[in-house]
């Protein structure tokens, strides 16, 4: 089951470089990802940055894999938001933590990097299944919620804990998208990453544009 995970996650990594590098073109128009794209508070622009710099850390866990023993490539996951990189997963060593944040700084347009990766033993077939279920059961719900904009939320479940990015429309959007991950069974706790439409901090100060 492990071989089989560490495959799908290898092929969707490939998938996406190719298509950052040329080979596959990244379908923003005609397509469904157009009403993706087109209803996320990012712009397309904004989406293809996050890409990149999700392949680029992808590559430097890569390099770093076939330079020592631990895999960051397959035990750590990522979520790029605005240049706003979320890590989480689960490690064997402590040091793989700091590789794997000291890793993520280093590429071009990282703002900002969320450390939430787990030193722990849980891990294992079911508890993978698990944390899958939880998530699809937080994105359903989110999906149906109403006046709710589910497609500017990431999800990600770690160890039964909900890992919540992206941008909500106001305060009262992001209380219902966390109430509604936190009310989900088997959760144990939710954390929010979650920045609102308005918030200042997603958008450059006059002095960075070019004159």
């Amino acid at each position: 089951m492990e071989i089989m995970n560490s495959l799908i996650r290898l092929s969707a990594f490939s998938f996406l470089l190719l298509s950052l590098s040329g080979c596959i073109p990244i379908i923003f128009a005609g397509g469904s990802e157009t009403a993706v794209v087109a209803t996320q508070e990012r712009s397309t622009g904004n989406a293809v940055d996050d890409a990149t710099i999700l392949v680029k850390i992808k590559s430097l866990y890569a390099d770093e894999a076939k330079q020592d023993d631990h895999d960051l490539l397959f035990n750590v996951d990522v979520k790029v938001v605005e240049g706003r990189v979320l890590l989480t997963g689960n490690v064997d060593k402590p040091e793989s933590q700091v590789d794997a944040v000291r890793l993520a700084w280093q590429v071009d347009g990282v703002k900002e990097v969320m450390n939430e990766i787990q030193f722990t033993d849980k891990s294992g077939i079911s508890n993978y299944a698990r944390d899958v279920w939880i998530s699809a059961q937080v994105k359903s719900k989110l999906l149906f919620a109403k006046n709710l904009r589910s497609v500017n939320y990431s999800v990600i479940t770690t160890n039964q804990v909900v890992y919540i990015m992206g941008v909500a429309q106001d305060q009262d959007e992001l209380d219902r998208a966390t109430y509604l991950a936190s009310t989900t069974k088997y959760v144990e706790k939710v954390v929010s990453y979650v920045e609102l439409k308005d918030d200042p901090r997603r958008f450059p100060a006059a002095k960075d544009f070019p004159k």
